[in-house]
């Protein structure tokens, strides 16, 4: 058994599964024979303040492409309850026990490494949680930062069904118990901007903003902002689709549940 060590202060949990039901296996579509898992880890790894990056997918038989695929490219891997995702980010954090979690999530391919770097750099001292509460970042530039021991007390106490499958919800959701830190975008309000792939409509969108910028892989997030803004046809490719969606269907049909039993 691989010996973890345990002197880390931020180690980043991207999160990461092949069976999304809108757009399957839309971690493993390539662009320009890349992936968009390893075009994500190319530009997260970039991060001057960062400690490590592991990659959390689920024990599914499907997920096994992640593992060889993440693992091919030198990064480490978890495996974890595809249904329960804090308990998967709990049991992979505490191998290691940083001081902080920063969770990305894969379907982020155009996130911004700076944009990570700038979060730490703003982060308090007694801050239990940094999240853009404000929600002034584009979707796809979603950004979470928590200490260990507040993941650790939301896997301890979370008990709704919307709480297990969305791993800070049980934070938001008790703000009275924790610091909360605002992060707000510096370019101004993009939150009607959208950049995740969640459709096949996402993907057409990245697809198209990758093909303008590669072979460069380090253009930051005010220079697709500018080709968007630029080029319209291409900024309203998935301006149909609604912010959170996932979400919202989550706490629609939630529950209260025992720990374990999802």
């Amino acid at each position: 058994m691989v010996k973890w060590e345990n002197s880390m202060k931020f180690l980043v949990i991207i999160q990461a599964r092949c069976g999304a039901t809108r757009l399957p296996n839309k971690v493993l579509k390539t662009i320009q024979g890349k992936t968009c898992i390893e075009l994500m880890l190319d530009r997260v790894s970039k991060s001057k303040m960062i400690d490590e990056i592991i990659v959390a997918t689920t024990i599914n038989k499907e997920d096994t492409k992640i593992v060889n695929l993440v693992t091919s490219l030198g990064y480490r891997v978890f495996v974890g309850s595809s249904m329960d995702v804090l308990d998967r980010y709990y049991q992979c954090a505490k191998l290691i026990k940083p001081d902080y979690v920063i969770r990305l999530t894969a379907d982020c391919p155009l996130f911004d490494y700076r944009v990570l770097d700038e979060a730490i750099s703003e982060l308090r001292s007694d801050t239990d949680y940094l999240t853009e509460l404000s929600e002034t970042f584009p979707d796809g530039q979603d950004i979470e930062i928590m200490k260990y021991s507040v993941l650790e007390e939301a896997w301890k106490n979370a008990d709704m069904m919307s709480e297990r499958e969305h791993v800070t919800l049980y934070i938001r959701n008790h703000k009275e118990k924790f610091r909360i830190q605002d992060f707000a975008c510096k370019i101004g309000n993009l939150n009607k901007e959208r950049w995740t792939l969640d459709e096949p409509k996402d993907f057409e969108l990245i697809t198209n903003i990758y093909n303008h910028f590669l072979p460069n892989n380090d253009f930051t997030m005010k220079e697709v902002y500018d080709y968007l803004q630029s080029h319209p046809e291409v900024h309203s490719i998935n301006n149909m689709i609604n912010r959170n969606e996932g979400l919202a269907k989550s706490i629609l049909s939630d529950k209260k549940i025992e720990k374990g039993n999802l």
